[in-house]
Parts: structure tokens; C-alpha cells; sequence
């Protein structure tokens, strides 16, 4: 079982390149982290959507997603599916966050294999900045057919599960024309990576390194 550091402030960075990826791929930990931990900070940057009306709706989600937390949320305004043209700025932006963040807990974030340039682009930055902490790479549902066999599963209650869904269809109105953004789509991924894990709904992650102490 991994569990955050007793004693101290707990920390959490989660990093999406697009405003939802974050409540899509690790909305229902997020929700059961806050609620089991009154008090997280949780610092949030999405590479793109400032200064647009996803902003808003970001905005919103994610205080919805993190009941309790002190959450700060940065927005970029790098244009969808050009973060390779924007490294440097995209670069610049995670360092800034490590300046603030400097020794977060858990860091959320996509996953190498994800097919999504500005997702895979997203995720082959963070080891670049954080180089000694957990990283769970979350994982999105779409017609690309990239999910993987991911070795982390957090189980999530029937409750949360379904306020995921939820949120989602409630904060993201952008969002509702696509063909993937649906509650199905949603709890059928939730319900395969809980049979994986023996329970009900989960929610899965890739990590590339996981350091333990069977001594402590």
C-alpha cells in the first residue's frame, strides 16, 4: 500500500496538458485523496485553456475535485496539439511549479505510453524536473487505442465513482459532443481496472520507478 508521509503538510502536483485530463484520468483519487486528508495542498498546472472559457470550467472542476484542499491551479495558453513546438515555454512552466512545490508527495501526471502528443510530450518532461518522486501516470480513454497494462490501481467507492462521472458531465459542457465523453465510456474503464484490483471501480497508473522501505 502507498501512503503519503505522516507528520508533515502533504503535497500533491497533478499536471495535465489540457483542461479535464486531469479530472479524467485521476479525478476519483483526487476526490478520495482530499476527503481522507482535509488540508492537502494540491498544486495544479494545465499546459493549456488560459484565457479561455475551458478555463472557467477547469477552474471549477478541479475545486470540485479537491473538497477541502488549498488548491492553486496555473493555466498555459500553449495551443492543443502543438506542445512540441512549445517545449521550452511548457519546460519553463513545470520548473517554475518545482520552485513552489519544491518536494511534493505525489506528482500526477500522463503517461509515457500515452498516443496524445501534448500528453506524452507532458509526461517526458516531469522526470526532467522531478527526478526523486512518485510519479503516477494517469491514463485517457480515446479512439487511439493506447491503454496499456498499468501496475498501480487505486480502488474507489461506488459513491466516488459515480461523483466522477458526475463532475464530469457537469463541469465540462465543452466536452459533451465528443463520442468517448460519456458515462459509459467512464465507469466501464473504472469497472475493468477494478476487476484488475479485486474491487468494484478503480482508477490505474503507470509508474517508471517506485522506491519502497521494507525497513521502516
Amino acid at each position: 500500500m502507498i501512503g503519503l508521509r505522516p507528520a508533515r503538510r502533504d503535497t500533491v502536483v497533478a499536471l495535465g496538458a489540457h483542461c479535464d485530463d486531469i479530472a479524467i484520468g485521476a479525478g476519483a483519487s483526487l476526490l478520495t485523496l482530499c476527503r481522507a486528508r482535509p488540508g492537502l495542498r494540491v498544486d495544479a498546472l494545465v499546459l493549456s485553456g488560459g484565457g479561455t472559457e475551458r478555463e472557467q470550467e477547469e477552474r471549477a472542476a478541479l475545486a470540485a475535485f479537491c473538497p477541502g484542499a488549498e488548491l492553486s491551479l496555473t493555466l498555459l495558453k500553449i495551443p492543443d496539439g502543438r506542445l512540441p513546438a512549445h517545449w521550452d515555454e511548457a519546460k519553463n512552466a513545470l520548473e517554475d511549479l518545482r520552485r513552489r512545490a519544491a518536494n511534493p508527495d505525489l506528482i500526477f501526471a500522463p503517461w509515457r505510453g500515452d498516443a496524445h502528443q501534448d500528453h506524452r510530450g507532458l509526461a517526458e518532461l516531469v522526470p526532467t524536473v522531478w527526478r526523486d518522486h512518485l510519479t503516477l501516470g494517469y491514463e485517457i480513454v480515446k479512439w487511439d487505442g493506447d491503454l496499456g497494462r498499468p501496475a498501480v490501481h487505486q480502488p474507489v467507492s461506488d459513491e466516488v465513482a459515480e461523483a466522477k462521472v458526475r463532475l464530469l458531465a457537469e463541469h465540462y459542457p465543452s466536452q459533451r459532443h465528443r463520442p468517448w465523453y460519456d458515462r459509459e465510456a467512464f465507469l466501464g474503464l473504472a469497472r475493468i481496472r477494478g476487476i484488475e484490483c479485486g474491487a468494484r471501480y478503480a482508477e490505474a497508473f503507470h509508474t517508471d520507478k517506485l522506491t519502497i522501505d521494507l525497513g521502516g
